[in-house]
């Protein structure tokens, strides 16, 4: 697929995938005799669970390592120990999540507050006066 296909599949923007690129967290897969820039359903994938840990705060560096683990062709030598340093993510990944529960929860509650006032209110009768 050409990187519009790609971006069109992921939600990215062109110049998002560019940057991954430039960062080198993930690599087309091959180029087009043009120079397009070509990718596969991994490549895709790749970029998918970027884009999930993006939201969680990791950086770069960190998105590479988790990266090098889950995929274990890469055969990245930097890990010394892929199956703790993943229990380290899971972890910072879990603590994340409970922080942006916490954030849409009071989010919702706020919303829910300015309904309430969007809401007309009821005028009461006064004494002796019908309302019909």
């Amino acid at each position: 697929m050409q990187i519009g296909e790609v971006a069109e599949r992921t939600g990215l923007s062109l110049r998002t995938i560019r940057y991954y690129e430039e960062v080198g967290l993930v690599v087309p897969s091959a180029r087009s005799q043009g120079g397009f820039r070509l990718y596969t359903e991994p490549d895709v994938e790749r970029l998918e669970l970027i884009k999930r840990m993006k939201p969680l705060g990791f950086q770069l560096d960190e998105m590479r390592d988790l990266l090098a683990i889950l995929d274990p062709q890469s055969g990245d030598p930097r890990l010394d120990d892929p199956a703790a340093r993943l229990a380290e993510f899971s972890a910072t990944a879990e603590q994340a999540c409970e922080q942006l529960r916490t954030k849409l929860r009071l989010a919702e509650e706020f919303a829910a507050t300015l309904r309430t006032r969007l809401r007309p209110r009821r005028t009461r009768p006064t004494a002796g006066r019908s309302t019909r």
